[in-house]
């Protein structure tokens, strides 16, 4: 998983890393984490949500 690619899709849509927690339903501390490759063990369900809230699928993170 490439936390980076988080970020770079998150940017290219103008979204704050608190725009996309709210719209994904998930901590912006996960989005943070995510991001800075401090979070190594996400779950499935919380990469699908934020994969949903950027209109992308999982594997464009990877």
């Amino acid at each position: 998983m490439n936390g980076k690619k988080i970020a770079e899709i998150r940017k290219i849509q103008r979204l704050s890393q608190e725009e996309l927690a709210e719209k994904a339903q998930v901590s912006r501390s996960i989005i943070s984490f995510l991001e800075t490759g401090k979070e190594k063990d996400v779950k499935l369900f919380t990469l699908t949500r934020i994969a949903k809230a950027l209109n992308c699928k999982v594997e464009d993170f990877l």
